[in-house]
Parts: C-alpha cells; sequence; structure tokens
C-alpha cells in the first residue's frame, strides 16, 4: 500500500524557517511528480508548489515564490519543502501529493496519492 509521511511541521514565529519532508512508502513517486498543498483553518485547499520527476521544472504559488524551494531526492523517494521567511499566513496543515504525470501543475485532481498532513504555525 502506498503511503506518505510528511514531517516537519511546528510552531514558529514570523519571519523564521521550516523544512517540511514528504516520505513514500517504495517507489511512490516514481516517474512521476510531486507537490505540496495546504489547508489553512476555514479555507480551501491551496497549491504550494510542484516539482518534475526528474526535479528540472518547478512551479511555485504566487504566494510563496521567492520565500519556498521545492526539491527531492528520488533515491530517497523523498520530497522537500524549505520555507523561509514564514508569515501568519502560511498557517495551515500542509500535505504531499504523488502526480499522475511526470510533471503536473497546480489542479489537485492531478494527483493521486496524499499523506496525513503536518501543522505548520507561524506565530506574529
Amino acid at each position: 500500500q502506498v503511503q506518505l509521511v510528511e514531517s516537519g511541521g511546528g510552531l514558529v514565529q514570523a519571519g523564521g524557517s521550516l523544512r517540511l519532508s514528504c516520505a513514500g512508502s517504495r517507489r511512490t513517486s516514481s516517474n512521476n511528480s510531486m507537490a505540496w498543498f495546504r489547508r489553512a483553518p476555514g479555507k480551501e485547499r491551496e497549491f504550494v508548489a510542484t516539482i518534475a520527476w526528474r526535479g528540472g521544472n518547478t512551479l511555485y504559488a504566487d504566494s510563496v515564490k521567492g520565500r519556498f524551494t521545492i526539491s527531492r531526492d528520488n533515491a530517497k523517494d523523498t520530497i522537500y519543502l524549505q520555507m523561509n521567511n514564514l508569515k501568519p499566513e502560511d498557517t495551515a496543515v500542509y500535505y504531499c501529493a504523488v502526480g499522475l504525470r511526470p510533471y503536473s501543475g497546480s489542479d489537485p485532481t492531478d494527483y493521486r496519492y496524499w499523506g496525513q498532513g503536518t501543522q505548520v504555525t507561524v506565530s506574529s
């Protein structure tokens, strides 16, 4: 059974940094893109960033561009989200997902496997 496990969330002050990780159970991301989404309290799920299978192509939401960096280690079946200069509006549960294709965009319907999420809380 495919499993994605996120880690690295926590409580941080505004301006601080966190690094999220998402590990697949076994070749979960082989030949497929992976991405991060988030859901803030009372809001819809929101795209954050995606990275192609070979890592060359990335896409970011405008709200995180220049502050967040997505990367992946295919040998470890793991993706990362380095989050810098965090803002209170970044507070959310962050989810990783495996795409249906080598490169997928920002549409959540283009992703088939989802993790359970990790909480990120940014205090002002």
